[in-house]
């Protein structure tokens, strides 16, 4: 399909509530809820795996000013999932909101409503609880078929066939292949089998998770949440609460971050909880150490990855195996997995003969994983790129053009991509153009720069998806207003990404009118059209689609009700910007006119909402080299240069995917160097909060630059493919191979600290 030059998409706006987050103005829950709520604080188990004997909370309720103190005697006994998924969810439903097995050390033992947080803090302290222990899992590789049973209650329940059983600590387990393997696998010059380990990673957002609750005027749970998934919230709440969704109303203010996390519903239902009870509003925020210990982290993974190539550079087969750790719940266990293989494999469509992909994911005592920005493809990607990497250092060839000679390109069938094809794939344009900018073949040999100091390169390419096929929907409204500007009603979240701003101009573009002339408004589930939610990098693909959709239907209307207004059939009148014109006479009438007139003695509603869904998920791509400095004898990785080419389909506001890609690298690189989770023998994080949790800044990430290369998706909107996800997934194993350039060592575990380098180095000696 031709690419056009449009008028608004394609160009750079400032974001909608740019200045409202500048001046600090009240956007955020505790910003705009009131102050006479209830706090409501959790009591957290200090033990991994134990069944709660007792509990005494009598001394606690004589505290002054507790409300009310509830435990697993006081809560509806239907398992739910957290998980913001579609429904049916794949995630099983293995939690309650209070539950008497506690499953990791900060599981909920207890909730606390009081009128001030001295108050409810004291009680926390004053509650006496009597365990008894139970042997807990906490190594993930020896979870499956494990004697001691994560989930062993009867009530466990799969809404979805995906493999679980709780009865072995699996949560899900597949295979999905194509070729014979073994066969290719047996004929190939070269094998490499390697096992890759990644951690836990927290999204570590400013904002931590909170909601705020009340009953409404009608007697309505209303939830004010920082939440991605409003209507799933809502369902969630239903299933936990045992009451109707037409009783709970779940709406989202400005989030102050969520990167995945905030895609489960980590927080919402005990609030909720305690105001269903006593009637009043209530308020739960958690703690930094609340979000690092028990909050929705990435999933934990070992991935083997066998490759099978020629020596020409050849890959010929693949295989990969993922372990996942979900631990205590499963909430996006058996989704998150799947694309380990599935968006790492097809990047090799080019000369793949054979691929096998399977999994499990497990249950261990440890705090419950979830949705992490890349969502399974970070780690996958890791694993791969870095084995392949490794292919071109053992055949002496230039690790791009290995990868020029096996990967996908516009119009393979990538078979290990559910079928689908890459009708817009610029891959190859992204590694040439980067390859130039970044001066690789500069930079690609090791440098020595005296002092024990070595500068090196590394490279790796990355893809992702735009939605999830065949399942996510978007929808939008387009409403016309009194003085002929627009409202624009969405069900997406915009978590500072920028959906609003870039859903505003895609609305602008159709309706001929000034991005300004567009006001938006997100999400409320009394209000919003339905939208699955801001995840799996679904908006600016599904609800854009949903937008043009919508503006298409609006223009007609409009022009219905003009063609009333200039007695004459619609045929005979055209959308013109701010009128509507009849052809053959010039007569016209102004926007303003028709939306007065669509309030008078009118059945044609000026507004329109449409809602659209894909049967296809078009990947978008990714080059990313980078230039570090290795200190040989501290350890100290320090980046220097960090280079990004990006295909996103055509950018709709190129500041904002600049923007996007710039956050997920470093974030890339906080999971490659530096951060890190670690239990003590007991289970227990002992990095919960950010002095032990080390977060890059911007002085440790050098220079980066960010490039796109342009591709037209045909059925995105505007030509637009998704940017959000896929930016995150090349620093670790570009990084990695920067690091064994210059030290002859591969890390194959994530974080690569100074420490593990330095040792590493001394053992080489």
């Amino acid at each position: 399909m031709e690419q056009r030059t449009y008028r608004v998409v394609g160009k750079t706006f400032r974001k909608k509530d740019a200045m409202q987050l500048l001046l600090g103005k009240p956007v955020y829950v505790q910003d705009i809820t009131p102050a006479h709520a209830l706090v409501v604080r959790l009591l957290r188990s200090p033990h991994p795996n134990a069944i709660v004997k007792s509990i005494r909370t009598d001394i606690a309720k004589k505290v002054p000013d507790v409300v009310d103190i509830y435990t697993w005697e006081d809560v509806p006994q239907t398992r739910f999932a957290i998980a913001g998924q579609t429904y049916p969810e794949p995630s099983p439903y293995d939690r309650l909101i209070i539950d008497r097995h506690v499953r990791f050390v900060g599981d909920v033992v207890a909730i606390v409503a009081a009128e001030t947080e001295q108050a409810a803090e004291k009680a926390l302290k004053l509650i006496k609880v009597e365990y008894t222990l139970l042997e807990p899992v906490l190594d993930f590789r020896t979870a499956k078929d494990n004697p001691s049973l994560v989930h062993p209650e009867e009530d466990w329940y799969p809404p979805c066939p995906v493999g679980g059983d709780n009865t072995r600590n699996l949560v899900a387990s597949d295979l999905d292949q194509h070729g014979d393997v073994d066969a290719v696998m047996a004929s190939c010059d070269i094998v490499l089998d390697r096992t890759y380990h990644t951690k836990a990673f927290n999204q570590a957002m400013m904002e931590t998770f909170r909601t705020y609750t009340s009953l409404d005027r009608y007697g309505r749970l209303h939830v004010v949440s920082s939440t991605q998934i409003v209507f799933h919230c809502r369902r969630i709440l239903s299933r936990a609460l045992g009451i109707p969704k037409s009783r709970i109303r779940v709406e989202k203010p400005r989030i102050g971050g969520g990167f995945g996390a905030k895609q489960t519903a980590v927080c919402e239902v005990y609030p909720a909880f305690v105001t269903l009870k006593t009637g009043r509003p209530a308020l739960l925020v958690y703690s930094r150490q609340e979000a690092q210990t028990a909050g929705s982290p990435r999933h934990e993974m070992q991935i083997r990855v066998r490759l099978g190539a020629d020596r020409s550079g050849k890959i010929r087969a693949l295989d990969l195996y993922t372990l996942s750790n979900t631990g205590a719940y499963g909430e996006h266990g058996p989704t998150t997995v799947g694309l380990t293989g599935h968006k790492s494999i097809p990047l090799y469509t080019g000369s793949l003969e054979a691929y096998r992909f399977s999994y499990d994911v497990v249950y261990t005592n440890l705090q419950a994983a979830g949705a992490y920005r890349g969502y399974g493809a970070t780690q996958g990607i890791f694993a791969l790129e870095t084995t392949v990497n490794e292919l071109a250092e053992t055949l002496g060839m230039d690790p791009t053009v290995l990868r020029d000679q096996n990967m996908v390109r516009q119009g393979m069938v990538m078979h290990a991509y559910y079928g689908e094809r890459a009708d817009a794939c610029a891959l190859d344009r992204c590694m040439a153009h980067c390859r130039e900018i970044f001066h690789w073949e500069e930079k690609y040999p090791v440098r020595d720069m005296g002092n024990g100091k070595v500068r090196s390169a590394g490279v790796a390419m990355a893809m992702q998806g735009s939605c999830i096929s065949a399942l996510d929907v978007g929808s939008a409204t387009v409403k016309l207003s009194d003085d002929g500007t627009y409202n624009l009603i969405i069900g997406a979240a915009d978590m500072g990404t920028g959906c609003d701003t870039i859903l505003a101009q895609m609305t602008a573009e159709c309706m001929d009118c000034a991005y300004e002339d567009v006001a938006v408004f997100g999400a409320d589930t009394d209000v919003s059209p339905y939208d699955s939610g801001s995840y799996a990098s679904s908006t600016t693909y599904i609800t854009g689609k949903a937008v043009e959709k919508a503006c298409a239907q609006l223009k007609k209307q409009i022009c219905a009700i003009a063609a009333g207004m200039l007695g004459c059939s619609e045929e005979e009148v055209v959308f013109e910007s701010r009128q509507v014109r009849r052809i053959h006479t010039d007569q016209v009438v102004p926007l303003e006119d028709i939306s007065y007139k669509a309030q008078l003695f009118n059945n044609i509603p000026a507004q329109a909402t449409a809602t659209h869904t894909s049967p296809v998920s078009p990947p978008p791509y990714m080059v990313g080299m980078v230039e570090i400095e290795l200190d040989k004898e501290t350890g100290l990785v320090t980046v220097l240069d960090y280079m990004a080419v990006v295909d996103c389909g055509i950018p709709i506001n190129p500041a904002l995917a600049r923007i996007q890609t710039e956050g997920g690298i470093v974030q890339g690189i906080g999971h490659t160097l530096m951060e890190n989770i670690t239990y003590d023998r007991r289970g227990k994080i002992l990095e919960s909060s950010f002095m032990q949790y080390k977060l890059p800044t911007r002085l440790d990430m050098g220079r980066l630059r960010v490039e796109f290369e342009q591709s037209y998706e045909p059925t995105g909107p505007f030509g637009a493919k998704s940017i959000g996800e896929i930016v995150i997934n090349t620093p670790a194993p570009a990084i990695a191979h920067a690091i064994y350039r210059a030290t002859g060592v591969w890390h194959r575990d994530l974080p690569i600290t100074p420490e593990t380098v330095a040792m590493s180095i001394d053992q080489e000696i």
